[in-house]
């Protein structure tokens, strides 16, 4: 339990990179005690502790123990704020205002979340906090031209930590020209803290979804979930669909990795909920954002070792990726991702914890 049942941060190293630059890992613990530590490096979500229904604690959240471990190829974003943009752009190319921009390629033939030196693969500064209460605000300076990215942006997240256990995510962006911009944050989570998330129900609030190419790029259609794989409007199964090969979305994505589109709406508003039968575990997510990239775990394939010295095997957690959609500078019916000089980029996503049939703030 949190001393006096009040929210606090604090602060401590958790290693060094290899220029000699440490990284901090921050403690956000709400008045119920439970916790979620971040890290400075690509200002990652390291764990996420909360109780399951008889009131034990977990870490549902996949990720290392140390730094070695979000340094060594391979790491498949775990727990990453992702920029300049989330999910992949073709060929690495886009043009605004005339001019054609090439990026990193770091995705077969595509650029895939900022490029293999993305906002998940920097060193955040973290601003002065309030020990007395579970947020810290990350902020990063992107200079002009990285990874192929026209203008310097000034980006701040904060992090928030409520009693009613909610992960708050808050993002904000300035460019001092026009450029591209689609943050997200990649935890994977595993509402039973093991396994396998096959057996996790999970509800979509999204009638389309946005079908891709063997590249994982979209086609440029929007299509209805009605009738698919991919209708999940009421609650499913993770794994009832996941091997239907027969389906071409499902073998494009090897799985599930695709981005399912809202209807029309705007500010916060619930768009997923995942319950887990086994923990009893919830997960509630709302977004601003016209989008989420659901993700099934599919590349994950034993080859890493996680926290506790745990092999993360093929979808061994899930990510709900909150964003504007896939390769949208390249397609106009897309929702725009352009941002201007005298603009500020907004967005929030809030991930609300709990367990079926209990009140976190009881």
């Amino acid at each position: 339990m949190a001393a006096n049942g009040k929210r606090h941060c604090s602060v401590a190293p958790f290693g060094r990179l290899p220029d000699g630059r440490q990284v901090d890992q921050y403690s956000l613990v709400n008045a119920h005690g439970n916790e979620i530590t971040l890290i400075t490096y690509g200002a990652t979500v390291v764990s996420i502790i909360v109780p399951d229904r008889t009131g034990t604690n977990a870490d549902i959240s996949l990720g290392f123990d140390n730094l070695a471990g979000y340094l060594q190829q391979g790491n498949p974003f775990f727990g990453s704020t992702i920029g300049r943009y989330g999910n992949r752009i073709a060929r690495g190319k886009f043009t605004l205002n005339g001019v054609e921009y090439t990026l990193a390629i770091n995705n077969g033939v595509n650029h895939l979340h900022g490029g293999p030196g993305g906002f998940d693969k920097v060193l955040w500064s973290a601003q002065p906090i309030d020990a007395d209460d579970a947020q810290v605000t990350m902020t990063y300076l992107s200079p002009d031209g990285e990874e192929g990215y026209p203008g310097t942006l000034n980006v701040a997240v904060r992090f928030l930590f409520t009693d009613n256990n909610e992960l708050e995510i808050d993002y904000k962006a300035t460019t001092d020209a026009v450029t591209i911009v689609n943050l997200t944050n990649h935890t994977y989570f595993n509402l039973n803290g093991t396994g396998t998330v096959l057996d996790h129900l999970l509800q979509i609030n999204a009638p389309r979804f946005t079908p891709i190419d063997e590249t994982s790029i979209p086609l440029g259609e929007i299509s209805s979930v009605a009738g698919t794989s991919f209708d999940f409007t009421r609650p499913k199964r993770i794994g009832e669909h996941i091997d239907r090969v027969e389906d071409i979305q499902i073998k494009n994505g090897c799985g599930y990795d695709h981005n399912f589109v809202f209807s029309a709406g705007e500010g916060l508003r619930t768009i997923a909920n995942v319950v887990s039968e086994q923990s009893g575990r919830t997960l509630e997510v709302a977004t601003t954002e016209p989008g989420v990239q659901f993700y099934s775990g599919n590349f994950l394939d034993g080859s890493l070792q996680g926290k506790g010295g745990v092999t993360y095997v093929k979808r061994s957690g899930f990510c709900l990726e909150t964003q504007h959609f896939p390769d949208s500078p390249n397609r106009p019916a897309f929702p725009a991702t352009v941002l201007k000089p005298d603009e500020t980029y907004t967005s929030q996503t809030v991930f609300r914890f709990g367990v079926a049939g209990w009140d976190a703030a009881q």
